[in-house]
This record gives structure tokens, C-alpha cells and sequence, in this order.
């Protein structure tokens, strides 16, 4: 993850050119945790607040928020408007309408599950078809690990589905759209199904959670099963080659849903 940077830290043209979009800035606020970039900071301008993210434009992750910028202007009210992008000085910017709120609760009987199932329906309706964007194909970025035809699909996929990225406030959003796909439209939730998994939920009850989400229980039996074993085999690599103590858990919660679907398959006696 790149070394945070605090608005003062920043060029000072570079504020000045943020300042031409939002007027003059009388308080800047560090987000502490979640985003994975140099600046994260929500803004308090004339006109309101803005969340305002984006770090140096040659980095590993300036393809990311370019990316992220493109794909704004396609994507439903669910999640935030992009405002302005600023771009000077080997710096990138992105402004955001800003999203008051916590992250959901996903453990078991929690009354925000029903709200992360209806926005996961929601946005697989509203993104089939995919939007005229270039964006990656999943049976690309999960090339090798899983049948092309298993999970080929003409809906935008977020794919980044841990709760950091739902905010619940007057209504639950999705942010941080940097790492979109097209794929099959039940993907998004089957991401979510292993964090439910990880927050508590026995893998039967997320599947019957997951249910409730249309896209998904539409869903090939053979795809589904098939996801749990590439999306175990994905992450055992990655905790092999860089361990990181948010893996551990998820990869845990991932074997736990793979087990049960593969008992299903075994014959009884």
C-alpha cells in the first residue's frame, strides 16, 4: 500500500489547481484507513464536502484511477459522482460527491444483509449490459484458473466486495470502482457470499442469503462450485507469495464454502 500523504504534504500548485474546482478548501480531513492510495481526504469546500483520492499520476496505481474516472459517468446513482479530475504536476486527483455513513455489519442476523443483497440485485439489473466501456474481461483475469465459459458474462462487475466499500448512510452505496470486469452478473455477490462466510454465517446460510439476490440464484450450479475452487487456489497463491493478515481469514472462509459445495456432491451412505 502507498505511503498515505496529508493535503498540506502536497504540492502547493497542486492544491491551487484542486482550489479552481472547489473554491477555497477551509479544512482538510484524512481518511485513516480503507482507500489504497497516497491521498485520501474528504474536503470541506464552499459548497459542501468532497472526498478527494488519487496519488502520483505514473504509480502503480494511476492506470487505477483513470480507470475509475472512465467508468463514473456509466454507473447508477448507487455509487458517487465523480466531480472533477485534476491532473498536474505527476499528480492525479479525482474528486467525489462525498458519502456520509458506516460500513454494513455483515454477521449473522444483522439487518444490513438485506440491504447489501438488494444493492447487489440492484446493480447487476442496472449493469447488464455492460456499458460501452473498455473494461477487462473476467475470463481474463481469471485466466487459467477457471472454464472461460463458467463465468463469461455482459455485466459490470465491481469485484472489490469487502464492506470498506459499502457505506450506509441515508441508503447503502458502492464505492471505489478502480478494479471493474464484465462477467457473469453473479459474481459480485459470490465475493460477497465468502465475506459473509469470514463476518460468521455458516456457508449454507450465505448461500441462502446469496439467494435472494436474482443473479445469483440463477446461477449455474458447476460455474458456482467451480469459482469456489479457482477463488481458493487464487488466494492460497497470493498468501504464499505475500502474506498479509486480512488473507488468512478470507482464504479460511473460502475453503469453508468450497468444502460445503463439494459435499454436496458426494452420495449419501
Amino acid at each position: 500500500m502507498p505511503l498515505r500523504r496529508h493535503w498540506d504534504e502536497l504540492p502547493t500548485s497542486l492544491r491551487r489547481e484542486v482550489e479552481r474546482r472547489t473554491g477555497v478548501i477551509v479544512r482538510a480531513d484524512s481518511v485513516p484507513e480503507g482507500a489504497a492510495c497516497e491521498v485520501a481526504v474528504t474536503l470541506q469546500t464552499p459548497t459542501g464536502r468532497v472526498f478527494c483520492k488519487g496519488g502520483r499520476a505514473e504509480s502503480r496505481q494511476g492506470w487505477l484511477y483513470r480507470r475509475e474516472a472512465r467508468i463514473n459517468p456509466w454507473l447508477p446513482e448507487e455509487a458517487p459522482r465523480l466531480r472533477w479530475a485534476v491532473e498536474h504536476g505527476g499528480w492525479l486527483l479525482l474528486g467525489f460527491d462525498h458519502v456520509p455513513g458506516r460500513h454494513p455489519c455483515l454477521e449473522p442476523g444483522s439487518p444490513d444483509l438485506k440491504l447489501v443483497a438488494d444493492l447487489l440485485a440492484t446493480l447487476a439489473r442496472e449493469l447488464t449490459p455492460c456499458p460501452p466501456i473498455d473494461v477487462q474481461p473476467f475470463t481474463e483475469r481469471w485466466r487459467g484458473l477457471i472454464a472461460p465459459e463458467l463465468v463469461d458474462g455482459d455485466t459490470l462487475l465491481h469485484t472489490d466486495m469487502t464492506p470498506r466499500n459499502f457505506l450506509l448512510g441515508d441508503r447503502l452505496r458502492l464505492v471505489d470502482w478502480s478494479a471493474p470486469c464484465r462477467g457473469a452478473a453473479w459474481i459480485d455477490t459470490a465475493f460477497m457470499l465468502v465475506r459473509l462466510v469470514r463476518a460468521g454465517h455458516d456457508p449454507a446460510a450465505a448461500e441462502q442469503w446469496a439467494a435472494e439476490v436474482p443473479a445469483f440464484a440463477q446461477a449455474d450450479d458447476e460455474a458456482v462450485t467451480a469459482f469456489t475452487d479457482a477463488l481458493v487456489r487464487l488466494w492460497d497463491r497470493a498468501q504464499r507469495t505475500s502474506p498479509a493478515p486480512h488473507r488468512g481469514p478470507l482464504l479460511d472462509a473460502a475453503r469453508r464454502w468450497r468444502a460445503h459445495r463439494l459435499s454436496r456432491r458426494r452420495p449419501a451412505g
